[in-house]
C-alpha cells in the first residue's frame, strides 16, 4: 500500500482505519494481534503489512504513524517487522510482508525486518517523498520525480528507473503503478492479471495497489479498478465521493468517502470487509 498520510490500509485478512480524534479501528482476522490497535492515539496514518494471499502468509502486522513523528506496530514480528519504536521524525510509513520502511522528514528512509530479497536495502535513498511496500519489493519517489526501487524484479516490478514526473507509488504482489504529475498512471511488473492494465486512466489523485489488482481515486471522487476480480475486488465503479484515500489488500478493496465514512468490497471470509461503524 501507499505510503504518507494514508487514513486506511488493507492487509491479506485485516483492513484498519485511523480515525479524525487520532484513534485507530480494525477489522477482520487478528491471529497475530494485527487488530489490536485500539488503545493506540494521535495516530495520523497507517499501514498494513501482507498483501500477497499464500499458504505461508497468513499472518500479518500493521503500523502507525503519530502526528509527533514517532510509529507504532501490532501483529507479526516474526523478522523484526514491528521493531519501530525507536523510529523518531517520521513522516510516512509503508508496510510489506515481514518488512516496515519509514520516511524521514530529511528524505531518508529506515527500514525493519525481513532483508531476504534485498526489499530493505533502502538505506541509500534519499530526497524521498513517497514509498510503498509491495511482498518482496519496495519503491520510493524522489522529490524530482524520479523513482528508486529494491528487491525481487523476477517480473519487472522494479524497472521503474526511466520513469519521470511522479508523484506517488503503489506496489502490489508482482507489479508497481505509479502517478505522474497530470494525472494519468504508469505500471511495470507482471501483466497477466491485468493490474498494469491502468494505461487509460485520466484524472487520478491516489493510487494503491493490491495483490493482483490497481485501485485509484480520480479528482471527481470516482473510483478505478483493474485486474483480479475473482472476489468482487474491482467492484467499485458505483462508489461516489471517495476523498483521495483508497486500500487494496490482497483481495478486498476499502474507500474514505468524505463524509468520513468507510466503503468495501471483495473478500469477507474473515470479515475484513466488516467497515461501516
Amino acid at each position: 500500500m501507499r505510503a504518507g498520510t494514508s487514513a486506511l490500509a488493507a492487509g491479506r485478512r485485516h483492513s484498519v482505519g485511523c480515525r479524525r480524534d487520532g484513534t485507530v479501528l480494525a477489522a477482520g482476522n487478528d491471529a497475530a494481534g494485527e487488530c489490536r490497535v485500539g488503545r493506540w492515539e494521535d495516530v495520523v496514518a497507517v499501514a498494513a503489512g501482507n498483501v500477497h494471499t499464500a499458504a505461508n502468509t497468513g499472518r500479518s502486522h500493521t503500523v502507525g504513524l503519530r502526528s509527533d513523528g514517532t510509529v507504532l506496530a501490532a501483529g507479526w514480528n516474526g523478522d523484526g517487522q514491528c521493531d519501530v519504536a525507536a523510529w523518531r521524525d517520521v513522516t510516512a510509513v509503508a508496510a510489506g510482508w515481514r518488512f516496515t520502511l519509514g520516511l524521514l522528514a530529511n528524505g531518508t528512509v529506515l527500514a525493519a525486518g525481513r532483508t531476504s530479497e534485498g526489499q530493505c536495502d533502502v538505506r541509500s535513498w534519499r530526497e524521498m517523498v513517497d514509498l510503498s511496500c509491495g511482498d518482496w519489493h519496495s519503491v520510493g519517489v524522489r522529490a524530482d520525480g524520479s523513482a528508486l526501487a529494491a528487491g525481487i524484479n523476477r517480473r519487472g516490478q522494479c524497472a521503474v528507473d526511466g520513469c519521470r514526473d511522479l508523484t506517488a507509488v503503489a506496489a502490489g504482489y508482482l507489479h508497481t503503478v505509479a502517478l505522474r504529475g497530470g494525472g494519468r498512471v504508469l505500471a511495470a511488473g507482471d501483466r497477466t492479471t491485468g493490474a498494469c492494465d491502468v494505461g487509460e486512466w485520466e484524472d487520478v489523485a491516489a493510487l494503491a495497489a493490491g495483490s493482483y489488482h490497481t485501485v485509484a481515486v480520480t479528482t471527481s471522487g470516482r473510483v478505478l479498478a483493474a485486474g483480479d476480480n475473482c472476489h468482487g475486488q474491482c467492484e467499485v465503479g458505483d462508489w461516489r465521493d471517495i476523498v483521495a484515500a483508497a486500500a487494496a489488500g490482497s483481495t478486498h478493496t476499502l474507500g474514505l468517502r468524505a463524509d468520513g465514512t468507510v466503503v468495501s468490497t471483495g473478500n469477507n471470509a474473515s470479515c475484513q470487509c466488516d467497515v461501516a461503524s
